[in-house]
């Protein structure tokens, strides 16, 4: 998850009516405060989403931060998703943001195996910060906490529903992202773990990587393998939102027995799934993570702690096939409630 795409993200943000109802209960507020640390009100909690970059994944992000500043009587919000995935200019983005009085940060960081030291900073200055959508790379996150999906179990769900499509035995093929993100060895170590289980009935053909930078170069990459080995395919799982879009569309225009699993809810991919030529797609929880990690934000400035400082959160993944494709956003925002009601009750300690 890396890029541009012009379609957007269908419906991630659907379902904001119900989610405003089914979480009841704003904070309590505390002591007027201004600028960073302990003991802000809600009104002088200044939250500022910032993904590393551009990618439809994001974009319920901007709706939702509206809905939780109405919600939660938050004071300024903004959604900025930087010009381009460098970690130099977001950390611009994020020093600009908190000179203009942000004192609360959503980020997902454009480096994981940096991106702590972007965090560090930020708290060093008294700001409070969630990693959102996506967690440090190793065992440590410099964050307050990490609400993000855990891809490694969204991958497993995934190869699951593929090779269940596939009568259980045949050759799979992986695609995904960026190789050098840590999110990406872990949608690996899904993918082996549910192949694994096959006791040899399904191999593993290949693993593509580096094709979620942009949809044509999902496009170009889908294109070349199919030309190369389509007959010997039995089934794609995808593990990032350009090649799930490019591999669905091929593989349909190309009328290959193959079956495709998918992730996120493209409105491609949704009709796909409904005319069955796409067998599932696994979606993900972004409305969650910038709804429950503004409100937990906003509860830190107001003088709560975490209970275990940088502890990672999984924030769901959901299976989508023909069974569910028109009620599957119920669940997701029953999976936020929950999260709102598991920071309370579990993950804060709030005098």
């Amino acid at each position: 998850m890396r890029s541009p795409l012009t379609r957007r993200c269908l419906s991630a943000s659907a379902g904001l009516i119900a989610l405003a109802v089914a979480l009841t209960g704003c904070a309590k507020k505390a002591d007027n405060g201004d600028g960073a640390g302990h003991g802000l009100s809600p009104g002088k909690v200044n939250v500022a989403l910032v993904p590393g970059g551009p990618h439809p994944y994001f974009q319920p992000w901007k709706s939702t931060i509206q809905q939780a500043r109405k919600d939660f009587s938050l004071g300024q919000v903004t959604f900025n998703e930087t010009s381009a995935w460098d970690q130099t200019t977001q950390n611009s983005v994020l020093k600009s943001l908190a000179a203009h009085g942000y004192n609360a940060f959503g980020v997902f960081g454009v480096s994981p195996d940096n991106i702590n030291s972007t965090f560090g900073d930020l708290k060093r200055q008294g700001f409070h910060v969630a990693s959102l959508g996506s967690c440090p790379a190793g065992s440590t996150d410099a964050a307050d906490f990490c609400l993000s999906t855990d891809v490694e179990q969204a991958a497993y769900k995934a190869t699951k529903a593929a090779i269940t499509s596939m009568g259980g035995h045949g050759r799979l093929v992986h695609l995904t992202g960026n190789k050098t993100d840590s999110n990406t060895s872990r949608r690996e170590a899904g993918v082996a773990k549910a192949v694994a289980e096959t006791g040899g009935k399904v191999t593993l053909l290949q693993t593509v990587t580096d094709i979620d930078t942009d949809l044509q170069t999902a496009q170009k990459a889908v294109a070349d393998l199919l030309a190369a080995k389509g007959s010997a395919i039995n089934g794609i799982v995808n593990t990032a939102y350009n090649p799930a879009v490019a591999s669905a569309a091929a593989v349909k225009k190309a009328g290959l027995p193959i079956k495709v699993v998918a992730i996120d809810d493209d409105p491609t991919i949704l009709a796909d799934i409904k005319d069955g030529s796409v067998t599932a797609s696994v979606v993900q929880n972004p409305v969650g993570q910038a709804y429950v990690g503004s409100y937990a934000l906003m509860k830190l400035a107001g003088g709560c702690t975490m209970r275990t400082p940088g502890v990672v959160i999984d924030s769901g993944s959901f299976v989508v096939t023909t069974a569910n494709v028109g009620s599957y956003d119920a669940a997701r925002t029953t999976k936020t409630a929950q999260l709102k009601k598991d920071f309370d009750r579990t993950y804060l300690s709030c005098p």
